[in-house]
C-alpha cells in the first residue's frame, strides 16, 4: 500500500498548470519540455583581487520555464544546489548565501521552498594575505543541483559544462567588475536581511513550537505591519508558515505559532527532529524600520515555555515535601559523615560562647543554603535549553565525569584524614583545632556546601516525587521549593544554634571522640567506593585500572605528608616529604582523570566475523585481551590516539576485540593456533597476506607504520 502514494508523489504535477501525461514525461516522453535544461554561469564581481581582501562570485542559473530549483531546505527530498570548489592554496569559500525562495505545494503534499526564473547565489572567497601581485589565480566550481516541474532533473545535464572557472589578476587593491554591478546588486536585493537588533527565542509547544521575535522599536514602538508575514524554515521538521492568521502582534514581541513535522506526506518518510529554529522571517510588504521585507531568523535553541505558577493549596504540599524530603536526607549513607562532622563540632564547643555556637550554626546553614540555590540555578538553567522529550533532573551534575571524579577524590582524602593517617586542618574538616576563630567559621561553611554537594545522588522515599514536581514549576516557586529542601538538611543545625542549650546534651568531648572519628571514616570510604563505581561506569571499565592507581598513589601521597611532615621532624626531612606529597600526589590526581574516549569502534572478535570481512576484501585488527591484563591497558592508553584511528578508518580496517577477561576456549584455540600462550596479542589480517603478530608493547609509531605499510589504500 506504501508502494501507490510513492508513485502518486513521483507522478503528480508540481503545479497543475500543464496538461501533459504525466506517464509519458516520467517514462522517458522525448518532448521539448523534458529537454529543457538550466543555464548556469560563474561571475565575479572584481575583475582584480587584492591580498586579504574578501570579494565575491555567484553562480547564476536561469531556469526554463516553469521549472524551479530549491532552498537549502527543499521542504521535501529534493537536492538543493551544491558547488565543490578547487581553488588555489590559501583560498578559502565561504558558504552559499540564500535569496528568499517561494512557497509552493510540493507534490508528496508538503510545501517546497523553491527558486525560478533567474536566481543568483553569491559566494565569498578570501584570499590569501601572501598573493603575488600581477600573478592570476584561476577558481573552478562544480556546481550540481536539482531541476523540478512534472518530473525532477539532476543538473549540470549532461551536455553542459560540469565546471566553471574564473581566472582573476592580484592586485595592490580590488577591481570592481563593472559588467556583474548589476546581477551583483540583484542577488544582494534578493537576500534576507541581517537583525542584529532583534531579538529572537523559541518555545516548545502542542504540535510544534512558537517563535517570539522581539523587533527593535523605533521611538519606543514596535515596527507596523502593512500586510502578513510568512515563515521559511532552515530545518525540515518545521512546516513553513504560509498563513499569519494566528501570529499574535503583542506591545513588546511578536508570537509565531509553527507546526512540527514528522515525516514526509504520503509517503511516508520520517524526518530526523532536532532542537532549534532558523529561517527567514518574510513580510507581505517591506518594512521602513528595516528596508527590506525579509530577515534572517538566527539559530535558536527551543526551550520550554514557563510554567504557570501553582496556587497556594497546592503548592503547600510540595513545600512539605520538600522540606520533609530535606530532613531525611541526613540519614542517607553519603550524607552522614559529613553530618558526623558537624555534630562532632558541635561537641567539642560544650561550654563555650553560646553566640559563637549559634555563628558556627548559621554558617553551615548559609553553606547549605548558597549551595542548594547554586546547583538548583544550574538546574533551571539546563531545564529552560533542555530539548524536546528530554528531563533534566536533581542530581543531574553527577552525569559529569570530572564532578564525579571531584567527589570521589574528596570523599577518600577525607576518609583517610578522619582515620588518622594526616590532618588536614579546622579550615578544611571543621574538625580539631579551635572553632572560635574565622578558621573554625568557614569550616562549617564548608560542611554545609559539602553536605549538599554529596546529597544530590541520594533520593529518600518523599523526595523523588516532591522534586519530579518542583522543576516543573516557574522560576521563583522552583527556587521556593529547594530553599524548603535545603531547609529541611540544615533543619537539625539550626534548632541546636538557635537553642544552645540542647548542646548540652551531647556527649561532651573525651578519648570516644577518636574512635567516632575513624568509624565515620569507613562510612567515607563507602561513599567514595561508591563514587568509583558511578565513575568507572561513565569513563568505561577498561580504564578502571588507572583508576585504581591513582587512588593509590593519593594515599601513599597522604601518608608521607602525615608520617614525615610533622613539627617533630627536622627542616630538611619535612621539604623531602611536601615534595614527595605532591608528586605522588600530582601523578595520581592524573591518573585519576577522565580519559579521552576512544576513538577506535571495536566490535566483538569471533573467528566467522574474521573469514567473512576477509572474503569481502577487508582488512581486520584483532586485539586479544583481558581486563586482567596489565600490559593490555598499557597498550590501550598509549597506542591507539586518534591519528591511528583515523589511519584505520582511511584504510578500511575493522577493529575486533576478542575479550578473555572470562575462560573462552574459542580464544585460547586460537591464541594455541597462533603460537601464543599469554596475552596481550595483536594480530593484522590483510586479505592474500599472511596474518602479522605484533610485538607485545605496542606504540603509536608502531601502528602507523604498521597500517601504512601493510594495508593498501
Amino acid at each position: 500500500m506504501k508502494i501507490l502514494p510513492l508513485l502518486l508523489g513521483i507522478l503528480l504535477p508540481f503545479q497543475a498548470q500543464s496538461q501533459d501525461d504525466p506517464l509519458e514525461l516520467a517514462f522517458g516522453d522525448k518532448s521539448s519540455k523534458t529537454e529543457e535544461w538550466s543555464e548556469a554561469s560563474l561571475v565575479s564581481e572584481v575583475t582584480h583581487i587584492a591580498p586579504g581582501n574578501p570579494f565575491t562570485v555567484a553562480l547564476v542559473l536561469e531556469h526554463p520555464e516553469d521549472w524551479h530549483s530549491y532552498y537549502k531546505n527543499s521542504g521535501g527530498t529534493e537536492k538543493p544546489p551544491e558547488i565543490e570548489w578547487r581553488l588555489p592554496e590559501g583560498f578559502k569559500a565561504g558558504p552559499i548565501q540564500w535569496p528568499v525562495p517561494e512557497i509552493i505545494e510540493g507534490s508528496l503534499g508538503n510545501q517546497s521552498l523553491t527558486y525560478s526564473g533567474t536566481v543568483r547565489f553569491p559566494v565569498e572567497i578570501t584570499p590569501p594575505s601572501d598573493l603575488a601581485v600581477g600573478e592570476s589565480y584561476t577558481l573552478t566550481a562544480r556546481p550540481s543541483w536539482q531541476i523540478c516541474k512534472m518530473v525532477c532533473k539532476d543538473e549540470p545535464h549532461p551536455g553542459a559544462p560540469q565546471e566553471y572557472t574564473i581566472e582573476l589578476e592580484a592586485a595592490a587593491s580590488p577591481v570592481p567588475n563593472a559588467e556583474t554591478a548589476e546581477t551583483f546588486a540583484k542577488a544582494r536585493a534578493a537576500l534576507p536581511k541581517q537583525a542584529p537588533d532583534w531579538e529572537f527565542s523559541a518555545t516548545t509547544a502542542d504540535g510544534g513550537f512558537t517563535l517570539h521575535v522581539k523587533p527593535a522599536a523605533s521611538g519606543g514602538n514596535l515596527p507596523i505591519l502593512e500586510g502578513g508575514m510568512h515563515f521559511i524554515p532552515d530545518v525540515p521538521y518545521v512546516e513553513p508558515l504560509t498563513e499569519s492568521t494566528n501570529v499574535r502582534l503583542g506591545e513588546t514581541e511578536w508570537t509565531i505559532p509553527l507546526k512540527r513535522l514528522t515525516e514526509i506526506p504520503l509517503i511516508e518518510i520520517p524526518i530526523e527532529q532536532g532542537n532549534t529554529l532558523s529561517g527567514i522571517l518574510v513580510f507581505d510588504e517591506p518594512l521602513p524600520e528595516l528596508g527590506a521585507r525579509a530577515v534572517v531568523v538566527p539559530e535558536t535553541v527551543v526551550g520550554k515555555p514557563p510554567a504557570p505558577p501553582l496556587p497556594f493549596s497546592k503548592l503547600l504540599p510540595i513545600l512539605g515535601g520538600m522540606l520533609l524530603g530535606g530532613l531525611i536526607l541526613n540519614l542517607m549513607p553519603c550524607v552522614f559523615p559529613v553530618i558526623g562532622i558537624k555534630i562532632m563540632g558541635f561537641v567539642q564547643q560544650a561550654g563555650e560562647d553560646r553566640r559563637k555556637i549559634v555563628l558556627h550554626g548559621v554558617m553551615f546553614v548559609v553553606g547549605v543554603l548558597v549551595s542548594f540555590w547554586v546547583l538548583s540555578g544550574a538546574l533551571f538553567a539546563l531545564r529552560a535549553s533542555a530539548a524536546p522529550g528530554e528531563e533534566i533532573g536533581w542530581g543531574y551534575q553527577l552525569q559529569n565525569p570530572w564532578i564525579i571524579m571531584v567527589l570521589m577524590l574528596v570523599m577518600f582524602v577525607l576518609g583517610l584524614s578522619m582515620y588518622g593517617l594526616f590532618e588536614i586542618g579546622a579550615s578544611a574538616t571543621g574538625v580539631g583545632g579551635s572553632l572560635q576563630n574565622k578558621q573554625g567559621v568557614s569550616g562549617s561553611f564548608f560542611s554545609g556546601i559539602l553536605a549538599t554537594v554529596v546529597a544530590t545522588p541520594c533520593s529518600a522515599p518523599f523526595l523523588g516525587v516532591a522534586i519530579g514536581v518542583a522543576v516543573t514549576l516557574p522560576a521563583a516557586q522552583f527556587f521556593l521549593a529547594f530553599t524548603f529542601m535545603a531547609l529541611g538538611l540544615a533543619l537539625p543545625y539550626l534548632i541546636l544554634s538557635i537553642f544552645p542549650k540542647l548542646v548540652d546534651m551531647l556527649p561532651r568531648p573525651g578519648p570516644w571522640m577518636e574512635s567516632f572519628k575513624q568509624a565515620m571514616s569507613f562510612l567515607l570510604f563507602a561513599t567514595a567506593g561508591f563514587l568509583l563505581w558511578v565513575y568507572v561506569g561513565q569513563i568505561e571499565l577498561v580504564n578502571m585500572l588507572t583508576v585504581v592507581i591513582g587512588l593509590t598513589l593519593i594515599a601513599i601521597a597522604a601518608w608521607i605528608y602525615g608520617r614525615w611532615d610533622t613539627p617533630a621532624r627536622r627542616s630538611g626531612v619535612r621539604w623531602t616529604a611536601r615534595g614527595l606529597t605532591v608528586l605522588f600526589a600530582g601523578i595520581g590526581l592524573y591518573a585519576c582523570t577522565p580519559p579521552e574516549p576512544s576513538a577506535i569502534e571495536w566490535e566483538k572478535w569471533s573467528e566467522e566475523k574474521v573469514e567473512q570481512l576477509l572474503e569481502e576484501g577487508t582488512p581486520v585488527y584483532v586485539d586479544f585481551t583481558a581486563q586482567w591484563c596489565a600490559t593490555c591497558q598499557l597498550n590501550k592508553s598509549r597506542a591507539y590516539p586518534e591519528e591511528v584511528a583515523n589511519l584505520m578508518k582511511e584504510r578500511g580496517v575493522v577493529a575486533l576485540k576478542a575479550d578473555k577477561t572470562k575462560a573462552d576456549p574459542e580464544i585460547d584455540a586460537k591464541l594455541e593456533e597462533l603460537g601464543r600462550s599469554a596475552i596481550p596479542v595483536n594480530v593484522l589480517y590483510v586479505p592474500g597476506k599472511e596474518p602479522i603478530i605484533t610485538p607485545e608493547i605496542l606504540s603509536a609509531d608502531y601502528l602507523k607504520e604498521l597500517f601504512t605499510n601493510e594495508v593498501p589504500e
